[in-house]
């Protein structure tokens, strides 16, 4: 038994030592195997950082360069940013508001120049305002409800006093012009296209003042009626064949201007998207689209929500709120909107450049006016940016009462010249390479003389903008997952980095 059981020990202390080599071979074997699957991995994805290059498009003061793209760049390996080295850090992976799109007005003004103009001037602007591919990419637009101070006559679409039931209404005075113009701008954008509307004034014989211009007040009588109105407008622009994305209350509503205007205090506002418009918006069948209210500038725009928004029964019906820039930058307001309210949207809705003088067209503020806005805009929790008209001709019109302005593109209806105020290349700096979903990411500025944004598309492109507007070249890093690549921001200029 002893002998029996030693040759039996002695067989299985050899079968366990073969089993032990056997099990050591193949625990070697699967881990050398996953460390030959594994370990190329962060190797990988460190050759993939490194081998990250960035397209970078550039517009600059004293140069030739109009969103010029120049060499691409390669990122390298890069160890922590040193603060004393002007860097843009960027973080894709905390991401911010989505970004609806951006663009201009679709006025009658912009229309009745558009047409003004030969064929092949049309094509170019239809290309170069819309066209993603050739041009600046436009995506969100605005257009107003019957006439604003851009068109060459005041009208509406129910000139018939006291026609409550609207029966004589029709969109007829847009079919020249404007219809078949925001028809083309959408067959260009191959229907990447948001258009929203904004009316300045109810018709005359609503208004306490009898007058579509000079501010006065809809009547509490005519409530309903211009509810109604604007489903009549939408359902009308839907039959030409023109899609709504969404409304604002009323442009301006604390501006009595010579132009058409109508006045609303806040609680004014609020009541009638409460009692009229938001209800028969929604009994119409057109809760869908987006319902904006202030349509004015940012200084008080938070009181401005905070009525609205603070009474449930009209806050379920907006979307956002709407802001413009003409009385002072007022940045941290629209921040103070979300921070209040972070489940509503906001969106620039109006900036011009300037009042139109033909010997200040090419003055370079006018695009750093834009690109400030848009930086500080966005970074701000805006969710669109809309400038004011597209084009405008010779004289910065029309405009029936000679309010006239700049415009990205300036057209001489007289030879068909064009010119393309820097503002238009700012712009582009922004819709061509920030397109409609993406969201905004971190990026963070350590130079006080650099303002940076940045923004990650649906297709996983990263765009990032930096702004100087100093007088100095200044070179710079951009940073991202422990890579960085090096360039040089010229005095007064705009760059876009596409990674």
């Amino acid at each position: 038994m002893k002998n029996t059981m030693r040759s039996s020990d002695t067989r299985y202390s050899v079968g366990s030592k073969l089993f032990l080599v056997v099990l050591v071979l193949t625990v070697c074997l699967n881990v050398s195997t996953r460390t030959a699957e594994n370990s190329p991995l962060p190797r990988k994805a460190a050759a993939v950082r490194s081998a990250r290059a960035a397209d970078v498009y550039v517009t600059a003061k004293a140069t030739t360069d109009r969103l010029t793209k120049k060499a691409s760049l390669k990122f390298e390996p890069a160890g922590e940013p040193d603060e004393h080295i002007p860097t843009v850090i960027i973080d894709k992976d905390k991401t911010f508001q989505t970004i609806v799109g951006i663009g201009g007005a679709l006025t009658d003004a912009s229309a009745e120049t558009f047409y003004k103009l030969p064929v092949s001037k049309q094509q170019e602007i239809l290309t170069a305002l819309f066209d993603k591919e050739q041009g600046n990419g436009f995506s969100l637009f605005r257009t107003s409800i019957h006439s604003c101070d851009f068109s060459s006559a005041s009208y509406t679409y129910a000139e018939v006093p006291g026609d409550k039931g609207l029966q004589h209404f029709n969109i007829k005075p847009d079919l020249k012009y404007r219809i078949p113009f925001i028809k083309a701008a959408l067959e260009k954008t191959g229907r990447d296209f948001k258009l929203y509307a904004s009316p300045w004034s109810p018709p005359a014989w609503m208004k306490t003042n009898n007058d579509m211009l000079q501010g006065g007040k809809l009547r509490p009588e005519y409530y309903a009626t211009w509810a109604n109105y604007f489903v009549r407008f939408v359902q009308e622009y839907e039959k030409a064949g023109i899609p709504l994305w969404g409304l604002t209350v009323q442009n301006e509503p604390m501006a009595k201007q010579t132009w058409e205007s109508c006045i609303y205090t806040a609680a004014e506002e609020r009541d009638f998207v409460k009692n009229h418009l938001g209800p028969t918006l929604q009994k119409s069948g057109l809760s869908r689209l987006k319902l904006m209210i202030w349509d004015h500038n940012r200084g008080i725009i938070y009181q401005r929500a905070k009525v609205m928004y603070d009474d449930p029964e009209a806050a379920k019906f907006v979307w956002g709120t709407g802001f413009h820039w003409y009385t002072g930058d007022h940045f941290d307001n629209v921040r103070l909107v979300h921070d209040a309210y972070p489940n509503k949207e906001l969106m620039f809705t109006e900036g011009t450049e300037a009042t139109f003088d033909a010997a200040k067209v090419n003055d370079w503020q006018w695009g750093e006016t834009f690109g400030k806005s848009m930086v500080m805009d966005f970074n701000n929790w805006a969710s669109g940016w809309t400038a004011w008209n597209v084009i405008l001709d010779e004289k910065g019109g029309p405009n029936h009462v000679g309010n006239y302005c700049m415009a990205p593109i300036i057209c001489d209806t007289r030879t068909g010249a064009l010119t393309y105020m820097n503002s238009f290349y700012y712009l582009g700096h922004f819709s061509k390479f920030v397109r409609p979903g993406a969201k905004r990411i971190v990026c963070s500025s350590n130079s006080d003389d650099l303002l940076a944004t940045a923004f990650i598309n649906p297709d996983g492109r990263i765009a990032v903008v930096v702004l100087n507007q100093t007088e100095k070249e200044i070179a710079f890093q951009t940073w991202i997952e422990g890579t960085a690549v090096k360039t040089n921001s010229p005095a007064h200029s705009i760059i876009t980095l596409v990674l």
